[in-house]
């Protein structure tokens, strides 16, 4: 039986033990295939297929390379990588489609499935559309059997992403210190190889490749995960640090003081680099970030557009707005400027120490002018799957007398001297939160309302 439960809004996910199975796998590869030559009418001839390090992957990749071999696909295998690598193979190789297996930032017991059609992964309906040709296929129903069955190559795709940005991006304009914490990620694979090619000294902290993640769990958006990292960067006296997630899509950064800086921050020092080289250029964010965004990119010039959360849903709001710059608070960053559009930490990572490198001072004296906001890190509130969506049309009734709402994704209540937020996770059975606010006491003021307005329709709902 196929576990309905792994197709989620933006891949497949789920348990390698009971659900993301080797027979799963090759089921999915199979539906896959007649999913992508039904898309393309039957011209579809190949994709690309990557996987990372954990020890479930090979065989998960195998498994599912048979599966759309069986549909007459030629699968060109790339072996480890980064998940930024797949989406550059997909971009320069003439295939139709991409799969890179990883289990991104979860515990060593999970793995997943980021599948695409042409250059761009899919989302929302079209994970829905493909669990349903996975369910037919595991009953039996199979289509597209006529074509004999495809081959599988191999092509060094990481080689051909390093010469690329190299290239791209050129020598530094000074040699900079970095700590890189790849959180014994795939970032390990090439973010300390591509920086010094850049002209970097680079440390090394948990660049070993480790699907068990020893050190430390690899997602900076966590705190507690960056404290090596801060320590490194202090007892080395380097200028900055830089930490990846598992598969390297998403970039976190420290200052040379060690502090830390968010996705809503690093995207500030990005959108004055790309307006500064493309003025007038239109840049999107999710609902999660920092009003001094917004209002940085429009005092430089930019359009600023605020948009749902999620890596896929940013990237189809870059296609329609022509975006040259995206980003989320968890790190997610995408460049169209210089670059093809897709999330890519290592990239990232090399923009940042581009900037930082182009000016004389500190990482830290690049966001002095910022006005100081106090705000809360993201909350996580459990509430149940089948009430959450619910929960935020009431609270969105309940805050419109409060303030003004915003209501693209979840609500954004903006009231005097800051903002609250409540939205549904797209992935998980709970409530995100967030607020900001100009000083430490409209903060907790935020803070109580937002959170009370969650207990009352807890409360309404019997949640």
């Amino acid at each position: 039986m196929i576990p309905q439960h792994v197709f989620r809004e933006y891949d497949v996910r789920g348990l390698v033990s009971t659900e993301l199975t080797e027979p799963f796998a090759e089921t999915l590869g199979r539906a896959y295939g007649e999913y992508l030559l039904a898309r393309s009418e039957g011209a579809a001839q190949s994709l690309v297929l990557g996987h990372d390090h954990r020890k479930s992957s090979p065989g998960l990749a195998a498994a599912f390379s048979k599966g759309a071999r069986s549909c007459g696909l030629d699968v060109i295998s790339i072996g480890v990588v980064p998940t930024p690598v797949t989406y550059y193979a997909a971009h320069v190789l003439p295939v139709d489609g991409l799969c890179m297996i990883t289990g991104s930032h979860n515990p060593p017991e999970y793995n997943g499935f980021k599948i695409g059609v042409g250059k761009t992964t899919l989302a929302g309906p079209e994970v829905q559309e493909l669990k349903a040709r996975a369910l037919a296929v595991d009953q039996g129903r199979r289509e597209g059997g006529k074509r004999a069955p495809g081959r599988e190559t191999k092509f060094d795709a990481l080689a051909s992403y390093l010469s690329f940005v190299t290239q791209s991006l050129g020598k530094a304009a000074r040699r900079l210190k970095v700590v890189v914490d790849a959180g014994n990620g795939t970032g390990g694979l090439a973010g300390p190889q591509l920086l010094r090619a850049l002209g970097h000294e680079v440390i090394e902290l948990f660049c070993e490749l480790d699907g068990t993640f020893p050190n430390h769990h690899p997602d900076p958006t966590v705190e507690e995960n960056l404290r090596d990292l801060q320590a490194a960067v202090k007892k080395h006296g380097a200028d900055l640090g830089i930490a990846y997630d598992g598969d390297s899509d998403r970039v976190g950064a420290v200052d040379e003081n060690g502090n830390i800086l968010w996705g809503d921050q690093l995207m500030i020092l990005f959108a004055r680099d790309v307006l500064a080289q493309s003025p007038g250029a239109a840049i999107v964010s999710e609902v999660k970030c920092s009003q001094t965004l917004y209002d940085d990119i429009e005092k430089h010039g930019g359009k600023a557009i605020m948009w749902k959360a999620g890596h896929s849903l940013i990237k189809a709001k870059m296609k329609e707005t022509h975006a040259l710059l995206a980003g989320e608070m968890s790190g997610h960053i995408f460049f169209r400027h210089r670059y093809f559009g897709f999330d890519d930490g290592i990239y990232s990572s090399a923009r940042l120490l581009e900037l930082v490198a182009r000016g004389k001072g500190k990482l830290s004296s690049l966001l002095a002018d910022v006005p100081r906001t106090y705000a809360s890190p993201e909350i996580r509130k459990d509430f149940p799957e089948a009430k959450k969506f619910a929960a935020v049309e009431r609270a969105k009734e309940k805050l419109r007398a409060r303030g003004r709402v915003i209501d693209i994704d979840g609500v954004r209540v903006v009231l005097e001297g800051g903002w609250g937020l409540i939205r549904a996770s797209n992935t998980q059975p709970l409530l995100v939160l967030r607020y900001e606010a100009q000083s430490p006491e409209r903060l907790r003021e935020i803070a109580a309302l937002i959170e009370g307005t969650v207990e009352e329709v807890r409360r309404e709902l019997g949640a």
